[in-house]
């Protein structure tokens, strides 16, 4: 049974499933192996930083196969999208701030706009700027998100009614087919996966990071500020970031003030802490979808199992 939208039919993939642009996870060989896999790979640029940029984005550009990149709106500047469209992608997604300067860029180098929006606000700019799909986050999402959004349960169906007829990806603690169906179910044209690609053989991810992620759980996940004000991230306040459990989330929870407070000693004591052990090098971003990571498979064999599992759902709810 194969899975045809409104998204699969406007990029030209088999299935209505898209990598999430994971700053630090979703490197060029990880969004070629889910665009080869039949879903959307999208490259996640974060920042645009140009080194990795020039490094990452051959990796995928010569997939053959339908592909993206994402940005954090926020964090970027033209150099970092021009740099990205010389490689002429398919997509290119905006998450995090107003994409407004480099929308028009991105039409006219003929690459599609895919704009994540984290609120009813968000929505109706993206719409105004006319994307060609929006990605509705919900606040299971792994990594950053909005510190005042909602579930993707409530979320979605709200935006796939207001941005009618621009198709929408649901985001948000999507982790198996269950999840993709669910997303289909609710109006969505196809699912945006985060969490568990980081845990697929081409991640860019370090194996304490890998291991942590297919041990984790639900429940040891955190939506918070502590960690990018101790890490002295540029992150605005509005977005908080889920992950699992850190010691400075202990030692910090509710004292988020202190912290602010002195950033130089923030800085200094959270680097002498890492240099020491005694906290680790990175954060382990993870939606709350995490219980369903167990393994780490390719990246292609995931997407074609995540949609074999969502076709299975769809049928098996249409028999009862």
């Amino acid at each position: 049974m194969t899975l045809s939208t409104a998204f699969t039919a406007s990029f030209g993939v088999r299935h209505p499933i898209a990598l999430a642009p994971m700053g630090g996870a979703a490197g060029g060989a990880l969004a070629a192996a889910v665009s080869r896999g039949g879903g959307l790979g999208m490259l996640g640029a974060g920042g645009g930083e140009p080194a990795w940029l020039a490094r990452e984005l051959p990796l995928v550009a010569g997939c053959g196969k339908p592909w993206g990149v994402g940005f954090q709106s926020w964090a970027i500047g033209p150099a970092a999208v021009e740099q990205a469209l010389e490689c002429e992608p398919t997509a290119v997604m905006f998450s995090f701030g107003d994409p407004t300067p480099f929308v028009g860029r991105v039409r006219e180098a003929g690459a599609a706009v895919i704009v994540q929006v984290t609120d009813l606000e968000e929505t109706r700019q993206a719409l105004d700027l006319g994307a060609d799909v929006i990605v509705a986050q919900g606040t299971e999402s792994g990594g950053h998100g909005a510190r005042h959004g909602r579930s993707t349960l409530p979320f979605v169906p709200v935006v796939v009614d207001l941005a009618a007829p621009v198709p929408v990806l649901a985001a948000g603690g999507i982790a198996d087919g269950r999840g993709v169906a669910a997303a289909l179910v609710l109006g969505a044209a196809g699912a945006l996966v985060g969490t568990r690609f980081q845990a697929t053989a081409e991640a860019l991810v370090d194996a304490p990071t890998a291991e942590a992620l297919v041990r984790g759980r639900g429940q040891e996940t955190e939506r918070n500020r502590i960690l990018d004000i101790a890490r002295s991230s540029r992150w605005p306040a509005k977005y908080t970031a889920r992950t699992l459990g850190h010691p400075y989330l202990d030692r910090w929870r509710g004292r988020e003030d202190e912290l602010v407070g002195d950033p130089e000693a923030t800085r200094r004591a959270y680097r002498a802490d890492v240099a020491s052990g005694e906290v680790p090098p990175a954060p382990v971003w993870a939606g709350e979808g995490v219980d369903l990571v167990t393994d780490r498979p390719p990246a292609a064999d995931l997407v074609a199992t995540l949609a074999a599992e969502a076709a299975d759902a769809l049928a098996r709810a249409g028999r009862h």
